[in-house]
């Protein structure tokens, strides 16, 4: 019997969002997926440097904007994007894998956990993706963001 799920989040036109547990009946823990590509603006003598930063950063993040009635207070981020491949002109996938802990049970498809995550990534889209100098963010790695729907018109 499969007790896994996931359910996308959307917000950031620049990556991949997605939220789920391992066990959607007993539900104690969530993790929380991004997933997106980066390029360098300049050259860096240290790429290795500025990624520990960027992991760094994203811990802060997490924690200021964390639920703490909702999650405790400890949770695991995981940024992966290789140092040693970051050249100028290349794209390089960068995956965030961030897992939490809820303080109670709740149901997977609860209005109050898909909010409380949203902060989240809002919170990571400010602090890290739109104040960073050092890289553009891309959701595929031939450059595509995704465009806001357009309204149309009922006639």
């Amino acid at each position: 019997m499969k007790k896994g799920k996931t359910a996308k989040i959307s917000g950031i036109r620049s990556a991949k969002m997605v939220y789920g547990t391992v066990d959607s009946l007993e539900l104690k823990s969530l993790y929380l997926n991004i997933q997106t590509w980066v390029e360098p603006k300049s050259e860096e003598e240290n790429w290795n440097r500025v990624v520990l930063n960027m992991s760094r950063g994203l811990k802060h993040s997490v924690l200021e904007t964390l639920d703490s009635k909702l999650f405790k207070d400890n949770f695991i981020v995981d940024m992966d994007l290789r140092s040693s491949g970051i050249n100028l002109g290349k794209k390089s996938f960068m995956n965030i894998e961030i897992n939490l802990y809820l303080n109670e049970p709740l149901d997977f498809k609860s209005k109050v956990i898909k909010t409380s995550l949203k902060s989240i990534v809002n919170g990571i889209h400010k602090n890290i993706i739109t104040k960073n100098n050092f890289f553009k963010f891309y959701l595929t790695k031939k450059g595509n963001i995704v465009k806001p729907k357009e309204k149309t018109e009922k006639l």
